[in-house]
Protein backbone atom coordinates (compact mmCIF):
# COMPACT_ATOMS: atom_id res chain seq x y z
CA UNK A 1 0.00 0.00 0.00
CA UNK A 2 1.19 3.51 -0.80
CA UNK A 3 1.78 6.09 1.90
CA UNK A 4 0.41 9.61 2.15
CA UNK A 5 3.80 11.01 1.13
CA UNK A 6 4.01 8.73 -1.92
CA UNK A 7 0.54 9.64 -3.10
CA UNK A 8 1.26 13.35 -2.81
CA UNK A 9 4.60 13.04 -4.57
CA UNK A 10 3.08 10.95 -7.37
CA UNK A 11 0.87 13.91 -8.25
CA UNK A 12 3.76 16.33 -8.69
CA UNK A 13 3.07 16.58 -12.42
CA UNK A 14 -0.37 18.12 -11.89
CA UNK A 15 -0.52 21.37 -13.92
CA UNK A 16 -1.12 24.81 -12.46
CA UNK A 17 0.35 27.12 -9.85
CA UNK A 18 -1.77 25.57 -7.10
CA UNK A 19 -0.89 21.95 -7.97
CA UNK A 20 0.44 21.07 -4.52
CA UNK A 21 -2.58 22.50 -2.75
CA UNK A 22 -4.89 20.76 -5.23
CA UNK A 23 -3.45 17.31 -4.56
CA UNK A 24 -3.60 17.90 -0.82
CA UNK A 25 -7.25 18.95 -1.04
CA UNK A 26 -8.11 15.94 -3.22
CA UNK A 27 -6.34 13.49 -0.93
CA UNK A 28 -8.02 15.01 2.13
CA UNK A 29 -11.36 14.66 0.38
CA UNK A 30 -10.74 11.00 -0.48
CA UNK A 31 -9.53 10.15 3.03
CA UNK A 32 -11.93 12.32 5.01
CA UNK A 33 -8.93 13.89 6.76
CA UNK A 34 -7.56 17.41 7.26
CA UNK A 35 -4.42 18.82 5.64
CA UNK A 36 -2.87 18.92 9.10
CA UNK A 37 -3.39 15.15 9.31
CA UNK A 38 -1.49 14.66 6.04
CA UNK A 39 1.54 16.41 7.47
CA UNK A 40 1.26 14.67 10.83
CA UNK A 41 1.07 11.20 9.27
CA UNK A 42 3.08 11.23 6.01
CA UNK A 43 3.97 7.53 6.36
CA UNK A 44 0.39 6.39 6.95
CA UNK A 45 -0.56 3.67 4.48
CA UNK A 46 -3.66 4.17 2.34
CA UNK A 47 -5.82 1.22 1.36
CA UNK A 48 -6.48 0.22 -2.26
CA UNK A 49 -10.09 1.56 -2.62
CA UNK A 50 -9.05 4.99 -1.38
CA UNK A 51 -6.03 4.96 -3.70
CA UNK A 52 -8.28 4.16 -6.66
CA UNK A 53 -10.68 6.95 -5.74
CA UNK A 54 -7.75 9.38 -5.46
CA UNK A 55 -6.34 8.25 -8.83
CA UNK A 56 -9.72 8.78 -10.51
CA UNK A 57 -10.04 12.29 -9.10
CA UNK A 58 -6.49 13.16 -10.11
CA UNK A 59 -7.22 12.04 -13.65
CA UNK A 60 -10.24 14.34 -13.78
CA UNK A 61 -8.22 17.23 -12.37
CA UNK A 62 -5.50 16.65 -14.98
CA UNK A 63 -8.26 16.87 -17.60
CA UNK A 64 -9.12 20.31 -16.22
CA UNK A 65 -12.22 19.59 -14.17
CA UNK A 66 -12.46 22.27 -11.44
CA UNK A 67 -11.36 21.31 -7.97
CA UNK A 68 -14.62 22.63 -6.53
CA UNK A 69 -16.67 20.27 -8.71
CA UNK A 70 -14.48 17.32 -7.73
CA UNK A 71 -14.86 17.91 -4.01
CA UNK A 72 -18.34 19.42 -4.25
CA UNK A 73 -17.31 22.26 -1.93
CA UNK A 74 -16.17 25.88 -2.15
CA UNK A 75 -15.48 28.45 0.54
CA UNK A 76 -17.08 31.88 0.09
CA UNK A 77 -17.12 34.66 2.68
CA UNK A 78 -16.08 32.13 5.36
CA UNK A 79 -19.03 29.87 4.44
CA UNK A 80 -18.39 26.29 3.34
CA UNK A 81 -20.75 25.84 0.40
CA UNK A 82 -21.82 22.90 -1.70
CA UNK A 83 -21.44 23.37 -5.46
CA UNK A 84 -22.02 21.23 -8.53
CA UNK A 85 -22.12 21.65 -12.27
CA UNK A 86 -25.57 23.28 -12.05
CA UNK A 87 -24.00 26.29 -10.31
CA UNK A 88 -21.16 28.67 -10.95
CA UNK A 89 -18.17 28.25 -8.68
CA UNK A 90 -18.27 31.20 -6.22
CA UNK A 91 -15.21 33.37 -6.75
CA UNK A 92 -13.34 35.85 -4.54
CA UNK A 93 -14.22 38.65 -6.97
CA UNK A 94 -17.89 38.26 -6.06
CA UNK A 95 -17.07 38.93 -2.43
CA UNK A 96 -16.62 42.54 -3.61
CA UNK A 97 -20.40 42.64 -4.13
CA UNK A 98 -21.06 41.33 -0.62
CA UNK A 99 -18.63 43.81 0.92
CA UNK A 100 -20.27 46.73 -0.89
CA UNK A 101 -23.74 45.67 0.24
CA UNK A 102 -22.60 45.56 3.85
CA UNK A 103 -21.27 49.12 3.54
CA UNK A 104 -24.61 50.57 2.45
CA UNK A 105 -26.64 52.54 5.03
CA UNK A 106 -29.59 50.15 5.03
CA UNK A 107 -32.11 49.67 7.81
CA UNK A 108 -31.64 46.79 10.22
CA UNK A 109 -34.69 45.09 8.67
CA UNK A 110 -33.93 45.93 5.03
CA UNK A 111 -35.47 43.85 2.25
CA UNK A 112 -32.72 42.54 -0.03
CA UNK A 113 -33.01 40.62 -3.31
CA UNK A 114 -30.29 38.44 -4.87
CA UNK A 115 -31.13 37.69 -8.50
CA UNK A 116 -29.77 34.49 -10.06
CA UNK A 117 -28.44 33.17 -6.77
CA UNK A 118 -26.91 29.91 -8.04
CA UNK A 119 -25.35 28.22 -5.00
CA UNK A 120 -26.83 30.95 -2.78
CA UNK A 121 -23.39 32.39 -2.03
CA UNK A 122 -24.29 36.08 -2.05
CA UNK A 123 -27.62 35.75 -0.25
CA UNK A 124 -26.24 33.46 2.43
CA UNK A 125 -23.19 35.64 3.02
CA UNK A 126 -25.44 38.65 3.57
CA UNK A 127 -27.84 36.72 5.81
CA UNK A 128 -24.92 35.51 7.91
CA UNK A 129 -23.71 39.08 8.44
CA UNK A 130 -27.06 40.84 8.84
CA UNK A 131 -29.52 38.64 10.75
CA UNK A 132 -32.21 41.29 10.59
CA UNK A 133 -32.22 41.67 6.82
CA UNK A 134 -35.05 39.98 4.95
CA UNK A 135 -33.14 38.30 2.15
CA UNK A 136 -34.84 36.85 -0.93
CA UNK A 137 -32.90 34.87 -3.53
CA UNK A 138 -34.13 33.72 -6.93
CA UNK A 139 -32.96 31.41 -9.69
CA UNK A 140 -34.69 29.92 -12.71
CA UNK A 141 -32.70 26.67 -12.54
CA UNK A 142 -34.32 24.07 -10.25
CA UNK A 143 -31.01 22.22 -9.79
CA UNK A 144 -29.27 25.41 -8.70
CA UNK A 145 -32.08 26.24 -6.28
CA UNK A 146 -31.74 22.79 -4.76
CA UNK A 147 -28.06 23.50 -4.09
CA UNK A 148 -28.90 26.89 -2.58
CA UNK A 149 -31.50 25.28 -0.30
CA UNK A 150 -29.00 22.66 0.82
CA UNK A 151 -26.46 25.37 1.58
CA UNK A 152 -29.00 27.42 3.50
CA UNK A 153 -29.79 24.40 5.66
CA UNK A 154 -26.16 23.40 6.13
CA UNK A 155 -25.25 26.95 7.18
CA UNK A 156 -28.22 27.19 9.53
CA UNK A 157 -29.62 30.10 7.53
CA UNK A 158 -32.76 28.57 6.05
CA UNK A 159 -34.95 30.79 8.23
CA UNK A 160 -33.22 33.95 7.04
CA UNK A 161 -33.30 33.46 3.25
CA UNK A 162 -36.40 33.06 1.10
CA UNK A 163 -35.56 31.00 -2.00
CA UNK A 164 -37.82 31.39 -5.03
CA UNK A 165 -37.96 29.98 -8.54
CA UNK A 166 -37.96 33.01 -10.83
CA UNK A 167 -36.36 34.25 -14.05
CA UNK A 168 -34.93 37.56 -12.87
CA UNK A 169 -37.91 39.62 -11.65
CA UNK A 170 -40.63 37.32 -12.99
CA UNK A 171 -42.94 36.27 -10.17
CA UNK A 172 -41.99 39.23 -7.99
CA UNK A 173 -44.72 41.58 -9.16
CA UNK A 174 -45.75 44.03 -6.47
CA UNK A 175 -42.72 43.34 -4.28
CA UNK A 176 -40.19 46.09 -3.59
CA UNK A 177 -36.76 45.94 -2.02
CA UNK A 178 -34.24 48.28 -0.45
CA UNK A 179 -31.38 46.61 -2.30
CA UNK A 180 -31.15 44.44 -5.39
CA UNK A 181 -27.93 42.57 -6.16
CA UNK A 182 -26.91 40.24 -8.94
CA UNK A 183 -23.96 38.44 -10.46
CA UNK A 184 -25.62 37.77 -13.83
CA UNK A 185 -24.17 36.26 -17.00
CA UNK A 186 -21.89 38.89 -18.51
CA UNK A 187 -19.42 37.12 -20.80
CA UNK A 188 -19.58 37.64 -24.56
CA UNK A 189 -20.47 34.29 -26.20
CA UNK A 190 -17.45 34.75 -28.49
CA UNK A 191 -14.99 35.26 -25.62
CA UNK A 192 -12.11 32.76 -26.03
CA UNK A 193 -11.78 32.42 -22.24
CA UNK A 194 -14.90 30.24 -22.30
CA UNK A 195 -12.76 27.45 -23.75
CA UNK A 196 -10.11 27.70 -21.04
CA UNK A 197 -9.74 26.70 -17.41
CA UNK A 198 -12.71 26.17 -15.12
CA UNK A 199 -15.10 28.05 -17.44
CA UNK A 200 -15.15 25.02 -19.77
CA UNK A 201 -17.02 23.05 -17.12
CA UNK A 202 -19.36 25.67 -15.68
CA UNK A 203 -23.00 26.08 -16.86
CA UNK A 204 -22.82 28.17 -20.04
CA UNK A 205 -26.20 29.74 -19.39
CA UNK A 206 -24.89 31.26 -16.16
CA UNK A 207 -21.88 32.72 -17.93
CA UNK A 208 -22.80 34.20 -21.30
CA UNK A 209 -25.17 36.92 -22.42
CA UNK A 210 -25.98 38.45 -25.78
CA UNK A 211 -25.06 41.98 -26.84
CA UNK A 212 -21.41 41.48 -26.01
CA UNK A 213 -22.29 40.18 -22.54
CA UNK A 214 -24.50 43.14 -21.60
CA UNK A 215 -28.00 41.80 -22.34
CA UNK A 216 -28.85 40.49 -18.86
CA UNK A 217 -27.20 43.44 -17.14
CA UNK A 218 -29.29 45.81 -19.27
CA UNK A 219 -32.47 43.87 -18.56
CA UNK A 220 -31.93 43.96 -14.81
CA UNK A 221 -31.23 47.71 -14.88
CA UNK A 222 -34.36 48.26 -16.97
CA UNK A 223 -36.67 46.26 -14.70
CA UNK A 224 -35.16 47.03 -11.28
CA UNK A 225 -36.92 50.40 -10.67
CA UNK A 226 -40.30 48.65 -10.50
CA UNK A 227 -38.98 46.52 -7.65
CA UNK A 228 -37.03 49.10 -5.65
CA UNK A 229 -38.33 51.32 -2.91
CA UNK A 230 -37.64 55.05 -3.19
CA UNK A 231 -33.91 55.51 -2.64
CA UNK A 232 -33.29 51.81 -3.14
CA UNK A 233 -29.96 50.63 -4.51
CA UNK A 234 -28.94 48.31 -7.33
CA UNK A 235 -25.47 46.76 -7.49
CA UNK A 236 -24.23 44.42 -10.21
CA UNK A 237 -21.14 42.34 -10.86
CA UNK A 238 -19.75 42.62 -14.39
CA UNK A 239 -16.69 41.95 -16.50
CA UNK A 240 -13.50 43.86 -15.83
CA UNK A 241 -13.90 45.88 -19.05
CA UNK A 242 -17.62 46.58 -18.70
CA UNK A 243 -17.62 49.20 -15.95
CA UNK A 244 -18.14 52.19 -18.23
CA UNK A 245 -20.94 50.47 -20.15
CA UNK A 246 -22.77 49.41 -16.96
CA UNK A 247 -22.45 52.88 -15.44
CA UNK A 248 -24.03 54.27 -18.61
CA UNK A 249 -26.88 51.77 -18.36
CA UNK A 250 -27.49 52.77 -14.75
CA UNK A 251 -27.57 56.49 -15.49
CA UNK A 252 -29.88 56.00 -18.46
CA UNK A 253 -32.08 53.85 -16.22
CA UNK A 254 -32.64 56.68 -13.76
CA UNK A 255 -30.05 55.77 -11.16
CA UNK A 256 -28.04 58.39 -9.31
CA UNK A 257 -24.79 58.31 -7.33
CA UNK A 258 -23.57 55.79 -9.89
CA UNK A 259 -20.18 54.36 -9.05
CA UNK A 260 -17.93 51.32 -9.54
CA UNK A 261 -15.78 49.37 -7.08
CA UNK A 262 -12.58 47.56 -7.94
CA UNK A 263 -11.79 44.02 -6.84
CA UNK A 264 -8.57 42.98 -5.12
CA UNK A 265 -6.88 42.64 -8.52
CA UNK A 266 -7.62 46.29 -9.25
CA UNK A 267 -10.31 45.66 -11.88
CA UNK A 268 -13.64 47.45 -11.94
CA UNK A 269 -15.79 44.52 -10.84
CA UNK A 270 -19.12 45.90 -9.61
CA UNK A 271 -21.20 48.97 -10.40
CA UNK A 272 -24.32 50.38 -8.85
CA UNK A 273 -26.38 53.36 -7.91
CA UNK A 274 -29.42 54.67 -6.06
CA UNK A 275 -32.81 54.96 -7.68
CA UNK A 276 -33.64 58.57 -8.33
CA UNK A 277 -37.05 60.21 -8.12
CA UNK A 278 -39.47 59.15 -10.85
Amino acid sequence: MATVRELLDAAADLPGESARRDVEVLLCHCLGKSRAWLYAWPEAEIDAPQQRHYAQMLAQRRAGRPLAYLTGRREFWSLDLAVNDATLIPRPETETLVARALELPLAADAAVLDLGTGSGAIALALASERPGWRVTATDKCPAALAVALRNARDCGLQQRVELLSADWFDGLQGRRFDLVLSNPPYIDPADPHLDRGDLRFEPRGALVAAQGGLADLAGIVRDAPAHLRPGGALWLEHGYQQGEAVRRLLREGGFQQVDSVRDLAGHERISGGVLGAH
